[in-house]
């Protein structure tokens, strides 16, 4: 979102009948962005090292059809990101998508503390890291 053409680029698409998805991390208002592109919004936890660097303007931009995604390094970022759930009922705004941070918690701890709390929210797993690892850096 930090391009100059994106937001032409995606009204241009829009107007086509082109189904549009934004993967952003967060950190720039998505004000800008029309309502019909279905967006996944990173919300970086305080283990990512970028915690605060989410703007929280953005959930006023959030609808059903898009999705907030915690990437989840530790059982401390878990519990970080299962009060914003909770407090800020994000999961009545969008889907909620928690993902194990590849390489430093197992799918399966994650998943144990998403049942465990009730939590309503669903585990996804990085595929990309699954398949690749880290090698890639992507």
């Amino acid at each position: 979102m930090i391009q100059e053409g994106v937001y032409p680029l995606m009204e241009g698409l829009l107007q086509k009948g082109a189904r549009v998805v934004l993967e952003t991390n967060g950190s720039v208002p998505l004000s800008m962005v029309s309502h019909q592109v279905i967006k996944v919004v990173d919300w970086k936890t305080p283990g990512s090292g970028c915690g605060s660097s989410f703007h929280l303007e953005n959930l006023r931009y959030l609808t059903r059809k898009d999705q907030i995604k915690f990437v989840i390094t530790s059982r401390a970022d878990y519990k970080w990101a299962a009060r914003l759930v909770r407090e800020r009922a994000l999961n009545l705004i969008s889907s909620v998508l928690f993902s194990p941070g590849y390489g430093r918690i197992e799918p399966k701890d994650l998943a144990t503390w998403i049942l465990g709390d009730r939590l309503e929210v669903r585990l996804q797993l990085q595929l990309h890291k699954v398949i690749w690892g880290d090698k890639r850096g992507v």
